[in-house]
């Protein structure tokens, strides 16, 4: 395989990990906490792509790794009680299957347990570490501090935890997400408030995002068109030796 074709290759080989998070993120712009894929490129060496005759290696673009954008979004106001949102950095904690998750998804439901949990159906976790049982059809008040009542009864506080880095948080599912390191522990998470009758929407930027679309396509078809060139030199230069050693 010649150098043209081997680099268009791995360009188209970038540009579809970039058509798939693209499509991801204008697929949950109306997700409740959802936070934005972003791509990092880097260039890949090698030396099978190197030209006749020429010693240096050829470079490659490659998506070298994904990484999130925890930016907030935009604050709506629901007026449902079950609906709350952290103004502030920070993340609910929530028990996932396998262990503690994190999410800012504050669209809330009550199981058939009375447990409050996420839409996932994931209980949220209080400061203790325990859960908080609700009465089914009776108003909650959760309060600043993420406090949360019943009928003037306390039930718990919800724990409300940040990192020092969000490097290590990874992606599970469209909403959550679990800590890869254990060196990057949790913390309270502090100038956080928690707003009842409100929900943080996706911080995903619709118009920049369309538009990064577009480009991405169009760039996946000029690189095809580069393999299409390719093949038809290679084709051409095939034809001439027959024809010279004829």
């Amino acid at each position: 395989m010649d150098a043209l074709t081997i680099a268009a290759v791995s360009g188209i080989q970038s540009r579809m990990e970039s058509l798939d998070l693209l499509a991801n993120n204008l697929a949950n712009t109306a997700t409740s906490g959802y936070k934005s894929d972003q791509e990092f490129y880097g260039l890949f060496r090698s030396d099978v792509a190197s030209g006749a005759g020429d010693d240096a290696a050829s470079t490659m673009p490659v998506i070298e790794r994904q990484w999130t954008d925890f930016s907030q979004g935009t604050m709506e106001v629901t007026g449902s009680s079950l609906d709350v949102a952290l103004n502030g950095n920070g993340f609910f904690v929530v028990k996932g299957p396998s262990g503690p998750l994190y999410t800012r998804n504050g669209s809330l439901r009550v199981l058939g347990s009375h447990q409050l949990a996420t839409a996932d159906g994931y209980p949220l976790q209080t400061a203790g570490g325990g859960t908080i049982s609700v009465t089914s059809g009776q108003p909650i008040e959760i309060a600043t501090d993420g406090t949360v009542t019943q009928e003037g009864q306390t039930l718990g506080q919800l724990q409300v935890v940040d990192f020092a880095s969000t490097s290590s948080l990874a992606k599970m599912g469209n909403t959550c997400f679990r800590n890869t390191d254990s060196r990057n522990a949790p913390a309270p998470a502090a100038n956080v408030k928690v707003e009842q009758g409100k929900i943080e929407g996706s911080n995903v930027p619709v118009a920049q995002a369309a538009m990064r679309l577009v480009g991405v396509m169009r760039q996946f078809e000029m690189l095809q068109k580069a393999i299409g060139v390719s093949s038809d030199m290679d084709t051409k230069s095939i034809q001439e030796v027959a024809r010279v050693g004829s």
